[in-house]
């Protein structure tokens, strides 16, 4: 670690050591107790408390021994978070990465990420949920945030309640239900700069009291490209044109203990492409937020589904609930790999996607034992046809390229438990287990080399895949398939312990195991040497944590330390050809620390901040022959940042204006494994692929009049120009790496009405 980031370590230690001191003077150690008193006590729920099911029952954030950060729908919105891939503004040791805009955003938690793989077959190693529905495809994580509950942020391995894929950690976006209590909504349009057109709304009516609600919401957004692109006709990169729409019926039949709740979305977003950086001689002349691209192509994708969450409590201390849901998507997109106003590199991705999961579980409460156990199903298909257009790919001036078909099939089942016992009045002792059996099916894959390409006829000449030697070896057969399986098996899991003071202090030490299943290498086709089953991720992760409430309950905060031992991170080697290998990083080590606070002295002023503080090394590690031991892992900086305020500038009773400014810092992070090593005998040059420390600076002003609300904002402030993904083109024989912009200031206002 480096010297800054071991003093900032050491500086949340002390941070939090403080925090523990501060409080001991309220804390009395738990005694014997009468056994009619064995449950610790739990003070009444402070104003604006948060309570989250991240342990699939109803809690106060401060009461779940984890490290989980809750924002509201109104603290997204303070904190300018409107989609998904904004979320790292609002949480501590996360970054999100993206080649494709907002469509399919790559997160990051503590260091544990997708790396450098790119391919739309690949599930994230942050499980993404929404009402606890784990979505597999990544294209559907780039979802707009309108009309939610809040989301859940649970940072490291979920193996237990949130079992699959989750070597990260897990995000569940919750989305708001029917209250089943008279009949609300709101109306919501805005302009911003770059001709951006924002609408959202949602309205709610109860049509049996307590008994039957229905909820709607819808989004829109429309705008402008925010990269100019100055080649003569071409669009702008980086537009928005975005519409999603979800309802919701909540039946909950009086006296029957039945609770179900029905939701359905779908949603639609057609951006144009990300602005790209890649040929330097193509970047003469312009500014950081410009590109000159020929081919500038269009990131649509689609998304929609249905969930039936259905809950039945058999008794005051035991409920069955069983949670049933399909989900669909496609994406299409075509992206300019060259930003050069010449046809060298361009691809069109396209994959559809369907999914089905079928969780059924038991809640079993009493004074001394909480107890979750259940059982999952699940199965997600990816139909993949790409298209790889290569200037001058056969002979200098003689277009071609690679045409890419396959069809991948997942099948996952598992049975878990967990069960928090209170060994003493304050101590409690959680254990929990799961066992997932995966299997995966590469099935009908076939590419071939062909003539033509970037808007002309493609013209099949040799089959690549299958294919075991190189472009151009192999006769063009039509019929030639390559097929492949895959499985593993793995048991994971949750131990820890936490104590509760009286005071409402809680102190929680733990280890978890999380797992990664297998993956198929989606991105060879070049040769079907390189399709191969890599090995399962898997993390042993131990933490400590102190969390809670001081100084009459005003400040809030929480804080954390882990370690992790992390074996086998999946990623790409690429090499010239192209072709990118899918391989396992033997041995990478991570540790580190966070903190989150809230302090409200007033009613009339509020501070909230976090600090994240990570190291994220590769013990064993070789890619193109080259060893990377002790490089970091891509997209870990070494410190990451937030801090904001809500301060009423006026409050008069019938008007209320409220000044929301917040700075997000990220500090320096690589792109590449490779850090700042080039590999021997190639023409590498990754000290292009970084990206340095950065802030962010946004904020908003409110004014509420009863039912009306007035809000301008801005991102971004002062127009830092940061990258959000980098890429390693040069060595796969490109004479240019690939990179893509974030996005440049904005700002706008908006009207509100609710009713």
């Amino acid at each position: 670690m480096k010297a800054s980031a071991r003093a900032q370590f050491h500086v949340l230690a002390s941070l939090a050591a403080l925090a523990a001191a501060t409080a001991a003077p309220r804390v009395a150690l738990a005694q014997d107790a009468p056994a009619a008193q064995d449950a610790a006590p739990t003070p009444a729920p402070a104003v604006g408390e948060i309570v989250v099911t991240a342990q699939r029952r109803a809690q106060s954030v401060m009461d779940v021994p984890l490290a989980i950060s809750a924002v509201s729908a109104q603290g997204l919105v303070a904190k300018g978070v409107t989609n998904s891939a904004n979320l790292a503004q609002a949480v501590p040791n996360l970054q999100v990465s993206t080649n494709f805009g907002a469509a399919q955003p790559n997160f990051s938690m503590r260091g544990i990420s997708v790396a450098n793989e790119y391919n739309s077959n690949q599930v994230s190693p942050v499980g993404v949920y929404m009402d606890d529905v784990y979505l597999a495809a990544r294209a559907s994580h780039g979802m707009g945030l309108f009309d939610l509950d809040r989301v859940e942020v649970l940072r490291g391995p979920q193996g237990t309640l949130f079992g699959r894929n989750t070597t990260g950690g897990a995000i569940n976006f919750i989305t708001r239900a029917p209250s089943l209590s008279g009949s609300n909504g709101y109306a919501e349009v805005g302009y911003g700069n770059f001709n951006t057109f924002t609408a959202q709304g949602a309205a709610e009516t109860t049509l049996a009291d307590d008994q039957v609600g229905l909820r709607a919401a819808v989004n829109y957004v429309k705008g402008d490209g925010q990269i100019h692109n100055v080649y003569p006709g071409g669009r702008d990169a980086m537009s928005q044109d975005t519409l999603q729409g979800r309802v919701a019926l909540r039946i909950k039949p009086t006296g029957s203990g039945l609770d179900i709740k029905i939701r359905a979305y779908a949603g639609r977003d057609n951006p144009t492409g990300a602005g790209t950086i890649g040929l330097q001689s193509a970047r003469t002349g312009l500014g950081f937020f410009e590109v000159n691209e020929k081919n500038l192509g269009d990131f649509r994708t689609r998304a929609w589904g249905v969930a039936a969450n259905v809950s039945y409590e058999l008794s005051p201390a035991v409920t069955l609930t069983s949670i049933t849901s399909y989900d669909g998507g496609s994406l299409d997109m075509g992206q300019n790999a060259d930003g050069a106003p010449a046809d060298i590199l361009f691809i069109n991705w396209k994959s559809n996607f369907r999914q089905f999961a079928e969780e059924a579980r038991i809640n079993y409460s009493s004074d001394k034992l909480k107890l979750v156990a259940g059982v999952f199903y699940g199965w997600d298909r990816t139909i993949t046809d790409n298209d790889f257009n290569i200037g001058s790919a056969l002979a200098p001036g003689v277009n071609g390229g690679f045409f890419q078909h396959f069809r991948q099939s997942r099948f996952s089942i598992a049975g878990f438990t967990q069960g928090d016992y209170s060994l003493t009045r304050n101590l409690t002792l959680t254990l929990g287990g799961r066992y997932t059996s995966d299997k995966a099916r590469y099935r009908d894959g076939y590419a071939y080399l062909f003539a033509g390409g970037f808007g002309a006829g493609e013209t099949p000449l040799a089959t690549t895949v299958p294919c075991a030697t190189g472009p151009g070896t192999c006769a063009y057969d039509p019929n030639a398939r390559y097929n492949l399986n895959g499985n593993n098996n793995a048991f994971t899991g949750r131990a820890a312990l936490s104590y509760k003071w009286d005071s409402g202090l809680l102190g929680y030490v733990s280890y978890n195991r999380g797992y990664r299943s297998g993956a198929f290498n989606g991105g060879s086709y070049t040769s079907s040497a390189g399709i191969n089953f890599v090995k399962p991720e898997t993390v042993n992760a131990y933490e400590v944590g102190l969390k809670g409430r001081l100084f009459d309950r005003t400040l809030s905060f929480s804080t954390a330390a882990f370690y992790y031992d992390y074996s086998n991170q999946q990623l790409q080697d690429t090499r010239p050809g192209p072709v990118s290998i899918l391989v396992n990083a033997p041995k990478s080590e991570i540790y580190g620390a966070e903190g989150e606070f809230t302090w409200t002295p007033s009613t009339r002023f509020s501070i909230n901040g976090s600090v994240g503080l990570l190291h994220a090394t590769y013990k064993e590690l070789t890619l193109q022959g080259t060893n990377l031991a002790g490089n970091d892992l891509p997209f870990a900086p070494h410190v990451t940042a937030q801090l904001g305020a809500d301060i009423v500038l006026l409050d008069n009773g019938p008007d209320r204006v409220t000044l929301s400014p917040n700075v997000a810092y990220a500090g320096h992070q690589y792109f590449t494994p490779f850090n700042l090593t080039n590999a021997a005998g190639t023409a590498q040059n990754n000290a292009e692929l970084q990206q340095d420390a950065n802030a962010k600076v946004n904020g908003q002003i409110t004014w509420q009049h009863a039912n009306l609300q007035l809000r301008a904002w801005i991102k971004n402030a002062f127009n830092a120009r940061t990258y959000a993904y980098g890429l390693d083109l040069r060595g796969a024989g490109f004479p240019y790496n690939f990179l893509v912009q974030s996005a440049p200031r904005t700002f706008g206002a908006s009207a509100r009405v609710t009713f």
